[in-house]
């Protein structure tokens, strides 16, 4: 079956590129940039997603459609959220349509559910989002939702956030911290209760999901995990820099960080600031029974892995400033001095 991925240059689009052509699939790349490193078992689309005809020719003749644009966090911009996250979506819907794809796979976000009133989440949770970016996630699952009443076998797969490694953005922030042994914050103790998933769990649930008829919705994260604090303490025991973990104040530091974040002066988005001290986890069993899935990675395992990973190629990410913002370095504003007086 022949497959397109809407930025498969980016983190997580490239890998699941990567693993649909190890199973076999023909694949196509609809991006704004190209893998440097692909050796032409990709076919590669430079377009915009927000381009319905070049989105609608890319689709022509293919099988399965996996969505992956979107403007993260990271972004900070509501226009680009809206263009990018909702008409983007809407376009690669419509284009799957009208081009009689089999199956299209949208790649959601845990943002649309905002600061959970309770742990686990559900599939049948009621979305709840609370900034700009979890609301435009949001409204590309009910874009989704209409065009599978229109005919479009849709899945949606709602991932927690995502490490593997080449993950970067606020992550390159932590681990170059680490990197220099510069101490590492946690709120008020840092006792929230915190679930990642690995890039590879999440794409083989894609995958799967996208073999799968019938709408369907599924969370995804990994199985073990704990404490924001516990798994910052892991990985300051694993890096052995002198790096510790240190509590601060929850809401002034929630302030600090919108305060900043709004004037420019840090990378990091209202997302962030609603979440680093919150408790979060999903419920996986609904992936796990019937797409007969089960993750691979613990929470501490990703993330020394994605940690290694980021001391094995630092040279090389600290000179990078192209890509996606999930693959590349982070200016750090504000963050810098903050990270020296913790």
């Amino acid at each position: 079956m022949k497959c397109l991925v809407t930025g498969g240059s980016g983190f997580f689009g490239e890998l699941l590129c990567k693993m649909l052509i190890d199973k076999g699939f023909e694949v196509k790349n609809l991006d704004l940039n190209q893998n440097l490193d692909e050796d032409g078992a990709i076919e590669f689309i430079q377009g915009d997603i927000r381009d319905f005809d070049c989105v609608f020719d890319a689709c022509k003749g293919v099988d399965l459609v996996f969505h992956n644009v979107a403007q993260v966090p990271l972004a900070k911009d509501k226009d680009l959220f809206d263009s990018v996250n909702r008409l983007g979506t809407e376009n690669i819907l419509e284009a799957s349509l009208r081009a009689g794809v089999r199956k299209l796979v949208y790649t959601s976000s845990s943002a649309v559910f905002g600061v959970p009133k309770s742990n686990p989440v559900l599939e049948s949770t009621e979305p709840t989002p609370m900034e700009a970016y979890g609301k435009a996630k949001y409204d590309g699952e009910i874009l989704c939702e209409a065009y599978a009443s229109k005919g479009l076998d849709v899945s949606i797969v709602r991932p927690r956030t995502i490490l593997g490694n080449g993950r970067l953005g606020i992550f390159q922030i932590l681990f170059e911290w680490i990197y220099n042994g510069q101490n590492v914050p946690v709120f008020s103790g840092g006792q929230n209760t915190y679930q990642f998933v690995h890039a590879e769990d999440l794409a083989e649930v894609c995958i799967r999901s996208a073999l799968k008829s019938g709408f369907q919705k599924y969370n995804c994260g990994s199985e073990e995990f704990g404490t924001m604090r516990e798994l910052l303490q892991d990985l300051c025991d694993h890096a052995k820099t002198g790096s510790r973990v240190r509590s601060v104040p929850m809401w002034p530091a929630v302030a600090g960080m919108k305060m900043t974040s709004a004037l420019g002066l840090s990378p990091l988005g209202a997302y962030h600031a609603l979440m680093y001290g919150k408790s979060m986890y999903f419920d996986i069993s609904k992936a796990k029974n019937e797409l007969e899935w089960a993750p691979k990675y613990t929470n501490k395992e990703m993330i020394v892995q994605s940690y290694d990973w980021y001391v094995k190629n630092r040279d090389f990410v600290l000179n990078n400033r192209t890509g996606s913002l999930h693959k590349k370095s982070v200016k750090q504003g504000v963050l810098l001095l903050v990270g020296k007086f913790l």
